[in-house]
């Protein structure tokens, strides 16, 4: 089981000195990945929460991380296929050499309208938007000569280079319906839970892509099966996997790795008291959190 721990990025806790301090010490404690997410726009009177109410754009992020360390993998769960992939093939290469090919890069397909709105992008067809999207950056990183007529995307004959060093990002896919999970299966190199993912029903989704990897002649050990830990330390254990005492949240991380999940991340984004919390309570808690968990 690999185990990662998110980056600062959303709310007043996000600011440059506490992500190098979160990124520098889990590097020092033995974490195997940092993680970013992306989030746009927040629609006025939407109700997403404070999570998603300021968030850091993603990879700038991990570029400004990658400085400060050299061992740890970084990764972003997700970025949605409503922005253009050529742009983002651009950035992902160059985030891939200049941190020594440490990125794995989330691909989701996008579930906020607004967001496709603002992009100029439709949300019809999105898987298929999504699959098409995938082969565009694949051919970005490694066709001498890029060339693409599609449904949704056109680019000429082009050279689009350098190409990433040592070589192309690892590409992940999320969702959670049946046919997302066939989709990852066929196309990518991992799967990434949501945020909202029930935790309990991970084990049947890994089971489904398995299954889908063998019948393709894939191979299964290679597969990263990623879940987002949306981790929230509290003085007595809950029902919600990954919430309650150090203890509790640890026997969770274990049940997680004996359902076939690889990799877990806690992200404490995600839990409500730290974005919307004063930046200083913010990080004494998450570094308190960075020294308890760490593998």
């Amino acid at each position: 089981m690999r185990v990662g721990f998110a980056v600062p990025q959303s709310g007043p806790w996000a600011t440059p000195e506490n992500m190098r301090r979160i990124a520098v010490r889990a590097e020092e404690l033995g974490y195997d990945a940092l993680w970013t997410f992306q989030r746009l726009v927040y629609p006025v009177g939407h109700l997403m929460g404070p999570t998603y109410r300021a968030v850091h754009d993603p990879l700038i992020t991990l570029a400004h991380v990658s400085a400060v360390t050299s061992r740890i993998e970084l990764g972003v769960a997700v970025i949605n296929a409503c922005v253009q992939p050529i742009v983002l093939a651009k950035q992902l290469a160059t985030l891939q050499t200049v941190s020594g090919g440490r990125v794995t890069a989330g691909i989701g397909l996008g579930w906020l309208p607004e967001e496709f709105e603002a992009t100029g992008v439709e949300m019809k067809r999105r898987g298929r938007r999504g699959e098409e999207f995938v082969e565009l950056l694949r051919k970005t990183w490694t066709d001498d000569v890029v060339e693409h007529s599609g449904e949704f995307y056109r680019v000429p004959a082009s050279h689009v280079d350098p190409k990433p060093v040592p070589g192309p990002p690892r590409v992940l896919l999320g969702g959670t319906a049946e046919v997302a999970l066939r989709r990852a299966a066929r196309l990518a190199d991992g799967w990434v839970s949501s945020s909202r993912e029930d935790l309990s029903a991970i084990a049947g989704r890994v089971r489904l892509i398995k299954a889908e990897l063998a019948a393709a002649g894939r191979d299964a050990e290679a597969f990263r099966f990623v879940c987002r830990g949306v981790t929230q330390v509290r003085a007595a254990d809950e029902d919600r996997p990954l919430t309650g005492t150090y203890d509790k949240i640890r026997s969770d991380v274990a049940a997680l790795a004996e359902h076939g999940v690889t990799d877990v991340f806690h992200d404490l984004n995600f839990d409500r008291e730290i974005p919307s919390s004063d930046a200083g309570e913010a990080m004494r808690r998450a570094e308190e959190a960075l020294e308890a968990l760490a593998p």
